[in-house]
Protein backbone atom coordinates (compact mmCIF):
# COMPACT_ATOMS: atom_id res chain seq x y z
CA UNK A 1 0.00 0.00 0.00
CA UNK A 2 1.41 3.11 -0.75
CA UNK A 3 0.71 6.66 1.33
CA UNK A 4 -0.74 9.55 -0.29
CA UNK A 5 2.00 11.27 1.39
CA UNK A 6 4.65 9.75 -0.81
CA UNK A 7 4.16 10.67 -3.67
CA UNK A 8 6.19 14.23 -4.20
CA UNK A 9 4.20 17.33 -4.93
CA UNK A 10 4.34 20.14 -7.45
CA UNK A 11 7.88 21.07 -7.37
CA UNK A 12 9.72 19.04 -4.49
CA UNK A 13 13.15 17.15 -5.12
CA UNK A 14 13.47 13.72 -5.09
CA UNK A 15 14.63 11.96 -2.19
CA UNK A 16 18.42 10.25 -1.99
CA UNK A 17 19.11 7.11 -0.26
CA UNK A 18 21.96 5.84 1.00
CA UNK A 19 22.63 2.40 1.04
CA UNK A 20 25.78 1.84 3.22
CA UNK A 21 27.18 -1.75 4.26
CA UNK A 22 28.90 -4.75 3.37
CA UNK A 23 28.47 -7.17 0.01
CA UNK A 24 24.81 -7.74 0.47
CA UNK A 25 24.68 -3.97 0.05
CA UNK A 26 26.49 -4.00 -2.62
CA UNK A 27 25.61 -6.95 -4.58
CA UNK A 28 28.80 -9.52 -4.79
CA UNK A 29 27.72 -12.35 -7.46
CA UNK A 30 25.51 -10.79 -9.05
CA UNK A 31 24.97 -8.79 -12.33
CA UNK A 32 24.66 -5.27 -11.67
CA UNK A 33 20.96 -5.14 -12.29
CA UNK A 34 20.29 -7.63 -10.32
CA UNK A 35 21.96 -6.43 -6.84
CA UNK A 36 20.19 -5.03 -3.46
CA UNK A 37 20.33 -1.38 -4.73
CA UNK A 38 19.38 -1.26 -8.41
CA UNK A 39 16.16 -4.11 -7.42
CA UNK A 40 15.28 -1.87 -4.41
CA UNK A 41 15.35 0.96 -6.83
CA UNK A 42 13.08 -0.58 -9.25
CA UNK A 43 10.48 -1.91 -6.68
CA UNK A 44 10.29 1.81 -5.41
CA UNK A 45 9.84 2.76 -8.69
CA UNK A 46 6.96 0.30 -9.39
CA UNK A 47 5.15 1.79 -6.33
CA UNK A 48 5.11 5.47 -7.16
CA UNK A 49 8.08 6.20 -4.58
CA UNK A 50 9.98 9.72 -6.18
CA UNK A 51 13.15 8.03 -4.27
CA UNK A 52 16.82 7.38 -5.35
CA UNK A 53 18.46 4.74 -3.35
CA UNK A 54 22.67 5.22 -3.79
CA UNK A 55 24.65 2.50 -3.38
CA UNK A 56 27.49 2.58 -0.84
CA UNK A 57 28.18 -0.80 -0.03
CA UNK A 58 31.71 -2.19 0.25
CA UNK A 59 32.11 -6.22 -0.15
CA UNK A 60 33.71 -7.09 2.98
CA UNK A 61 33.22 -4.36 5.04
CA UNK A 62 33.07 -4.54 9.09
CA UNK A 63 30.94 -2.32 11.26
CA UNK A 64 35.07 -0.72 11.84
CA UNK A 65 35.10 0.19 7.89
CA UNK A 66 31.89 1.52 7.86
CA UNK A 67 32.67 4.14 10.87
CA UNK A 68 35.82 4.94 9.51
CA UNK A 69 34.51 5.79 6.06
CA UNK A 70 30.78 7.08 7.37
CA UNK A 71 31.81 10.59 7.59
CA UNK A 72 33.36 10.70 3.68
CA UNK A 73 30.01 9.13 2.76
CA UNK A 74 27.92 12.06 4.76
CA UNK A 75 29.91 14.39 2.24
CA UNK A 76 27.42 13.35 -0.30
CA UNK A 77 24.26 15.01 1.28
CA UNK A 78 22.18 11.74 1.18
CA UNK A 79 18.61 12.41 2.22
CA UNK A 80 17.68 9.69 4.02
CA UNK A 81 20.04 6.50 5.00
CA UNK A 82 19.66 2.64 5.08
CA UNK A 83 22.87 0.74 7.40
CA UNK A 84 23.32 -2.80 6.61
CA UNK A 85 26.25 -3.50 8.62
CA UNK A 86 27.68 -6.52 10.48
CA UNK A 87 27.27 -9.46 9.10
CA UNK A 88 31.03 -9.82 8.55
CA UNK A 89 31.67 -8.87 12.03
CA UNK A 90 30.08 -12.02 13.08
CA UNK A 91 31.71 -14.53 10.75
CA UNK A 92 35.00 -13.35 11.72
CA UNK A 93 34.08 -13.68 15.50
CA UNK A 94 34.31 -10.28 16.36
CA UNK A 95 33.12 -9.49 20.05
CA UNK A 96 29.64 -8.28 19.97
CA UNK A 97 30.29 -5.37 22.16
CA UNK A 98 33.22 -3.81 18.86
CA UNK A 99 30.31 -4.25 16.54
CA UNK A 100 27.85 -2.47 19.00
CA UNK A 101 30.28 0.17 19.75
CA UNK A 102 31.06 1.08 15.72
CA UNK A 103 27.46 1.11 15.10
CA UNK A 104 26.99 3.28 17.58
CA UNK A 105 29.13 5.97 16.21
CA UNK A 106 27.62 5.77 12.93
CA UNK A 107 24.07 6.15 13.94
CA UNK A 108 25.83 9.26 16.41
CA UNK A 109 27.25 10.70 13.25
CA UNK A 110 23.75 9.94 11.47
CA UNK A 111 22.08 11.52 13.99
CA UNK A 112 24.14 14.51 14.29
CA UNK A 113 23.38 15.00 10.52
CA UNK A 114 19.02 14.82 11.46
CA UNK A 115 19.14 11.49 8.66
CA UNK A 116 16.05 9.53 9.14
CA UNK A 117 17.56 5.63 9.37
CA UNK A 118 16.55 2.13 8.34
CA UNK A 119 18.69 -0.35 10.34
CA UNK A 120 19.31 -3.61 8.76
CA UNK A 121 19.79 -6.59 11.89
CA UNK A 122 21.88 -9.62 11.36
CA UNK A 123 21.10 -13.36 13.63
CA UNK A 124 24.12 -15.35 14.44
CA UNK A 125 24.69 -19.20 14.25
CA UNK A 126 25.36 -20.39 17.26
CA UNK A 127 29.05 -22.27 16.45
CA UNK A 128 30.33 -19.27 18.90
CA UNK A 129 27.79 -20.01 21.55
CA UNK A 130 24.66 -18.83 23.00
CA UNK A 131 26.14 -16.08 24.85
CA UNK A 132 27.36 -14.66 21.78
CA UNK A 133 24.56 -15.16 19.47
CA UNK A 134 22.41 -13.76 22.23
CA UNK A 135 24.61 -10.18 22.60
CA UNK A 136 25.17 -9.96 18.92
CA UNK A 137 21.73 -10.07 17.75
CA UNK A 138 20.73 -7.81 20.83
CA UNK A 139 22.72 -5.25 18.98
CA UNK A 140 20.13 -3.69 16.62
CA UNK A 141 16.87 -3.59 18.34
CA UNK A 142 18.82 -1.54 21.64
CA UNK A 143 20.44 0.63 18.74
CA UNK A 144 17.27 1.02 17.01
CA UNK A 145 15.50 2.05 20.27
CA UNK A 146 18.50 4.11 21.21
CA UNK A 147 17.84 6.29 18.19
CA UNK A 148 14.36 5.56 17.65
CA UNK A 149 15.18 4.36 13.60
CA UNK A 150 13.31 1.94 11.65
CA UNK A 151 14.17 -1.49 12.19
CA UNK A 152 14.66 -4.62 9.58
CA UNK A 153 15.00 -7.12 12.11
CA UNK A 154 16.97 -10.02 9.61
CA UNK A 155 18.24 -9.24 6.44
CA UNK A 156 17.53 -13.12 5.74
CA UNK A 157 14.55 -13.44 7.31
CA UNK A 158 12.10 -13.06 4.38
CA UNK A 159 14.18 -16.15 2.74
CA UNK A 160 14.01 -18.13 5.93
CA UNK A 161 10.41 -18.06 5.70
CA UNK A 162 9.79 -19.17 2.63
CA UNK A 163 10.74 -23.20 3.72
CA UNK A 164 12.93 -25.77 4.94
CA UNK A 165 17.19 -24.67 5.41
CA UNK A 166 17.86 -26.74 2.51
CA UNK A 167 14.80 -25.38 0.24
CA UNK A 168 16.55 -21.63 1.01
CA UNK A 169 20.07 -22.76 0.66
CA UNK A 170 19.37 -23.91 -3.05
CA UNK A 171 16.45 -21.62 -4.15
CA UNK A 172 17.78 -18.27 -2.81
CA UNK A 173 21.54 -18.48 -2.33
CA UNK A 174 24.80 -18.27 -4.25
CA UNK A 175 26.61 -21.25 -4.39
CA UNK A 176 29.18 -20.02 -1.29
CA UNK A 177 25.80 -20.02 0.81
CA UNK A 178 26.28 -16.89 2.06
CA UNK A 179 25.19 -14.13 -0.23
CA UNK A 180 21.71 -14.20 -1.95
CA UNK A 181 21.02 -14.81 -5.20
CA UNK A 182 18.91 -12.41 -7.95
CA UNK A 183 15.95 -14.17 -6.42
CA UNK A 184 16.72 -14.16 -2.51
CA UNK A 185 16.99 -10.32 -3.90
CA UNK A 186 13.73 -10.00 -4.38
CA UNK A 187 12.48 -11.64 -2.02
CA UNK A 188 14.40 -10.04 0.37
CA UNK A 189 13.28 -6.39 -0.72
CA UNK A 190 9.45 -7.14 -1.39
CA UNK A 191 9.88 -7.46 2.57
CA UNK A 192 11.73 -4.22 3.05
CA UNK A 193 10.35 -2.22 0.72
CA UNK A 194 7.12 -1.47 2.58
CA UNK A 195 9.49 -0.36 5.22
CA UNK A 196 11.73 1.77 2.95
CA UNK A 197 8.45 3.40 2.25
CA UNK A 198 7.92 4.27 6.25
CA UNK A 199 11.34 5.94 5.55
CA UNK A 200 10.73 8.37 2.96
CA UNK A 201 7.78 9.13 4.21
CA UNK A 202 9.40 10.29 7.64
CA UNK A 203 12.52 12.33 5.09
CA UNK A 204 9.69 13.98 3.59
CA UNK A 205 7.79 14.80 6.93
CA UNK A 206 11.48 16.44 8.30
CA UNK A 207 11.57 18.61 4.90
Amino acid sequence: MVFISLFSPSGASEITITAFGDSLIHGFGLPPDDGFVPQLNRWLAQNNADAVVINAGVSGETTAGGLARIDWTLQTNPDAFILGLGGNDMLRGLLPEQSLSNLNGILARLAAANLPVLLIGHTAPGNFGSEYQENFEAIYPYLAGQYQTLLFEEFFAPLKATGPDRYVRETYFQDDGIHPNAAGVSVIIDALGPIVLELIQQTRARK
